[in-house]
């Protein structure tokens, strides 16, 4: 739930643990445990909590985005669906966006489009969408990208169809987009 600063030290009380040191000791968790099942819970947690603008500046001070940036690269299949919700959620706000872009965040992001996993699938586009900028646009609506997305926009999966043909539709150039449907047709 969207909150104020005002109203979370009101909730938590005098005593109780602020939302800055929760999730750090959430970011120190991770970083430290060997368990699969807790590392999964804490970074579905930080995935959650990064919904919240108010938490934007926490995970920037907390490193947490650098978490959600390398947890796409796990072999766990849940990890990488938390991290690329966590990053999903966060893109929205322009610093986070920037430090995204900044860190490899669309070659990382981009290579999530090879998921079997369609909830994946899903956020990467989504989150691909939210990262166009004038500056980005050129990386995100690249041959490869508009190939893809191409290839989605015929999917049996109509989720993942309609969002491909919106992301087609609204983030590329149809000039763009159909040289690459002609030189795949040759």
């Amino acid at each position: 739930m969207f909150s104020t600063k005002e109203r979370l030290i009101q909730r938590t009380g005098k005593n109780g643990i602020g939302r800055y040191d929760f999730l750090k000791l959430l970011a120190i968790e991770y970083k430290t445990t060997k368990s699969k099942d807790a590392k999964e819970q804490v970074l579905a947690n930080l995935a959650n909590f990064a919904y919240d603008p108010i938490n934007y500046g926490y995970m920037r001070q907390l490193q947490i985005i650098d978490i959600f940036l390398d947890s796409l690269s796990e072999n766990n299949q849940k990890l990488v669906c938390f991290a690329i919700g966590g990053i999903c959620n966060l893109c929205l706000d322009a610093i986070n966006k920037i430090y995204i872009l900044r860190n490899r965040g669309v070659k990382l992001i981009s290579s999530l489009l090879s998921s079997q996993n369609e909830d994946i699938v899903l956020s990467a586009i989504s989150t691909l969408m939210f990262l166009i900028t004038p500056e980005s646009r050129k990386e995100i609506t690249s041959s490869e990208i508009i190939k893809r997305m191409l290839e989605f926009s015929c999917d049996t999966n109509i989720r993942i169809k309609n969002l491909a043909i919106i992301f087609l539709n609204d983030y590329c150039e149809a000039s763009e987009v159909e040289k690459i449907k002609l030189k795949d047709n040759k």
